[in-house]
């Protein structure tokens, strides 16, 4: 358990507790890691962070919430998470308790880097990750074509592919079932665009962007730039390029 900011004890002791039933309700004898974030400003949402391994799948839930309610969120989403995946069924989309972080605002700095080993794999198996993870986008290396590539949650249709620079549908057709997720997938009409980082950092602030898949201009590959919740950016890198 760590905690970031002034996290009262009383929501320490109640994470220990009810992710700890949790677990014990799932039948899983695994540890578990929480982080909870407070905020200086009292007003603004708590950050809560579960990780366990449900058999050997990394799982992950992550949600905000008021003052003393964030970590209720988390534990409730915790033992949804679990049933689901345990049942292979999907993540409900749209997900009315994680809204997108999309708003317009100035430009805010990139202050975390990410360098990840890809998974290279299929559509399906990246969205496995992203669904498990409790992500709102996956970053990946199509097995495909070999390029660089994004899964993420859209409307209308729940899962969508985005590659560098293939735009037309995977052997198996434009929209077919997942195996993870009941939605079809779809894939984005054109390429990622070719951009810097402070292009991309700018496009995604001003264009009021949750995250935004782009190729970078100097290393050629695929960068997953997001906002996080504190307003701030995060970009998530090939270790490659590292």
């Amino acid at each position: 358990m760590t905690t970031r900011g002034a996290v009262p004890p009383a929501d320490v002791t109640r994470a220990v507790r009810a992710i700890g039933r949790v677990l014990r309700r799932h039948h899983l004898d695994v540890p578990a890691r929480v982080r909870v974030t407070a905020p200086a400003d009292r007003e603004e949402p708590t950050v809560v962070q579960a990780n366990v391994r449900l058999h050997d799948t990394p799982t992950r839930v992550q949600v905000t919430g008021p003052r003393g309610f964030a970590v209720t969120f988390a534990v409730e989403r915790l033992d949804r998470q679990l049933s689901r995946l345990v049942a292979n069924q999907s993540r409900a989309w749209p997900d009315p308790a994680r809204p997108p972080l999309a708003k317009v605002t100035e430009q805010r700095p990139i202050i975390r880097r990410k360098h990840c080993e890809l998974l290279t794999g299929t559509p399906a198996e990246a969205t496995a990750v992203m669904d498990a993870m409790d992500y709102d986008a996956y970053l990946f290396i199509d097995a495909e074509t070999g390029e660089d590539a994004i899964v993420h949650w859209a409307d209308p249709f729940g899962v969508r592919l985005v590659r560098q620079r293939t735009t037309t549908a995977p052997a198996e057709g434009t929209q077919r079932p997942l195996s993870v997720n009941s939605l079809p997938m779809t894939v984005h009409s054109e390429p990622s665009p070719l951009l810097g980082e402070s292009d991309a950092a700018t496009a995604l602030c001003r264009g009021g962007l949750p995250f935004l898949f782009f190729t970078d201009r100097e290393t050629g590959r695929g960068q997953l730039l997001y906002r996080r919740y504190d307003g701030n950016l995060t970009i998530v890198t090939p270790s490659e390029t590292a």
